[in-house]
């Protein structure tokens, strides 16, 4: 059985759309399958259906091994953050990427209570792209 990564990123630009899919291949190239919202289950949806939408990123995390979420920006994406909040009461291993440069001199920093849910927070992508290998050589034989 593989293990499955939910991909948790800001989705609403290209730019933003991008990055989630860096992720996503980082997270594919370590062995993981991967769900990835905008593409798994679409975006900017007619209002009927949301609920389709809100659903399948729900059960997603559901079946999520690891959650892999983007941190960058002065604040955590609001639908990224409801992620991590449901994924760490579901137990699942979360870790995330903030690379953003300002935190080197404190202008950024994470939340409190985004921080307090991650098992580990990476402040590189290569420290991303090692962690995700050796956590399916650890836990690939799930």
């Amino acid at each position: 059985m593989s293990l499955y990564a939910y991909i948790a990123a800001p989705l609403f630009n290209e730019a933003e759309r991008w990055y989630a899919e860096q992720l996503d291949a980082w997270a594919r190239e370590a062995g993981l399958d991967t769900y990835l919202p905008h593409r798994d289950a679409g975006i900017l949806a007619a209002a009927d259906d949301l609920p389709r939408i809100f659903a399948s990123d729900r059960d997603a995390v559901d079946r999520a091994d690891i959650i892999v979420a983007s941190l960058n920006g002065v604040t955590t994406d609001d639908g990224t953050a409801w992620e991590l909040g449901y994924g760490y009461a579901k137990g699942k291993h979360i870790v995330g990427l903030f690379t953003d440069c300002r935190q080197r001199s404190g202008i950024v920093t994470l939340n409190v209570m985004i921080e307090g849910c991650l098992n580990h927070l990476c402040r590189s992508e290569d420290e991303l792209r090692q962690y995700l290998k050796t956590y399916v050589a650890q836990h690939g034989g799930k």
